[in-house]
């Protein structure tokens, strides 16, 4: 699983999520001027100057590579639609859908990685269900519930290799369709 951008970078910029690469970067321009260390006396005030333009700077470079990358008629969609829309077709047992709809969202946060990491198991996917739910436990350290389900995730990666276990999931394909 790719490394995600843990904030909004468009939000550092004081952007909104569409906006497009010329405006990511007239944006990023003037956020240096106000914050750039040279502007400071004091040097208590030229350190948080530079640790603020290097957090400028790499929520630059994730802005402006999201924004290159946005393909034509792809529909992105709050972060809070997109959770909307993936419980409700979880709860179809549309689990390929639901993934689709948190993929239309740049930004996650813990209940993204919580969600993605229930569908991703629901697919039988564990490594990858094991890696959000990793991901939702960093941001909620102390969530009981994320734990349980990175737990299940290792357990289920470890099983998912023996006989009894390949039986069980060809017997559930099998007559779950019926």
């Amino acid at each position: 699983m790719a490394v995600l951008y843990r904030t909004n970078p468009f939000r550092i910029l004081g952007l909104s999520t569409g906006a497009d690469a010329q405006t990511v970067r007239n944006a990023y321009r003037q956020r240096v001027k106000a914050c750039h260390p040279d502007r400071f006396a004091d040097p208590e005030q030229q350190k948080k100057a530079q640790e603020q333009l290097v957090e400028l700077n790499l929520a630059y470079e994730e802005a402006l590579k999201q924004a290159s990358q946005r393909r034509v008629g792809f529909n992105q969609i709050p972060l809070g639609e997109a959770k909307h829309f993936a419980k409700r077709l979880m709860e179809q047992g549309n689990l390929q859908s639901a993934l689709c709809q948190l993929d239309r969202t740049v930004e996650r946060d813990h209940e993204w990685f919580y969600l993605h990491g229930s569908i991703m198991m629901g697919l039988r996917r564990y490594e990858e269900a094991h890696a959000s739910f990793r991901e939702a436990i960093k941001d909620e350290p102390d969530n009981r519930e994320y734990r349980a389900q990175a737990l299940e995730a290792a357990l289920a990666m470890k099983n998912c290799h023996k006989l009894d276990f390949k039986v069980k999931a060809w017997f559930q394909d099998t007559f779950k369709k019926r």
